[in-house]
């Protein structure tokens, strides 16, 4: 069978949610729960495995159904589908680690509102098969949960001088920054982070101009699209 030269692969697929296509630091969504856990490392890595979990799961049924899903309902039942993951996750996190659960507090249960998930379940996993949704999934989780944990380790270490509760340079008498660990030191590191991944990318097209930037064909989303949605972009 020939193989379709619009298809990704496996490879493009999961590697783009890391960098070119970050949900947290390229396309600034989930930036609720990315500020407000980020305060620590264990936090951070806690809801970014959950939303990872999620994610996966809620792509791979909804790649599954995408031929029987009604188009006019897919929204609510995209949501049902991720609350029902949602559900399952706080359960057992509830149940093995209490501790988290408690630290995440109402940030658990709104996973299921969360952009990144609903977003690549209406752009990518209702228009591509199983495999590739997983992967997709797994790529984007990847992302978001390195953004996270990126944010918590540089909060943390600054803010409270340990790292994963445990200490560093405080048992010396160095005071920490409080600052870091209050949502303004959270802006600024996001900012910072943000700032260092758009010039890891603008490094690859050095030449690109302002208007091009902001071209569709520039658009992180663009391979995402179907060509009939990049056509209306481009208009």
């Amino acid at each position: 069978m020939a193989k379709d030269p619009n298809q990704k692969s496996l490879g493009t697929i999961f590697t783009r949610g890391i960098i070119a296509e970050n949900p947290v630091l390229r396309l600034i969504l989930g930036t609720c729960p990315t500020l407000a856990v980020s305060t620590g490392a264990f936090n951070a890595l806690g809801m970014g495995a959950a939303a990872t979990v999620v994610l996966i799961c809620s792509n791979i049924v909804i790649s599954a159904l995408r031929n029987v899903i009604p188009d006019k309902v897919r929204i609510p039942a995209y949501i049902t589908i991720i609350a029902g993951f949602v559900t399952i996750i706080q359960m057992l996190v509830k149940g093995f680690l209490p501790s988290l659960d408690s630290a995440l507090g109402v940030y658990l249960p709104l996973i299921v509102v969360n952009c990144i998930i609903l977003g690549r379940a209406e752009m990518f996993a209702s228009k591509n098969r199983v495999l590739a949704s997983a992967v997709d999934g797994l790529g984007m989780g990847v992302g978001f949960t390195a953004a996270l944990l990126a944010m918590g380790i540089i909060r943390e270490i600054l803010g409270a001088g340990s790292i994963f509760g445990l200490e560093l340079y405080t048992r010396w008498g160095i005071p920490s920054m409080i600052i870091f660990i209050l949502p303004a030191g959270g802006f600024f590191v996001y900012g910072m982070l943000i700032a260092l991944v758009n010039q890891i990318t603008r490094k690859k097209n050095p030449k690109a101009t302002i208007i091009e930037e902001f071209s569709c064909a520039k658009c992180p989303m663009h391979d995402s699209c179907t060509k009939v949605e990049q056509k209306e972009c481009e208009k």
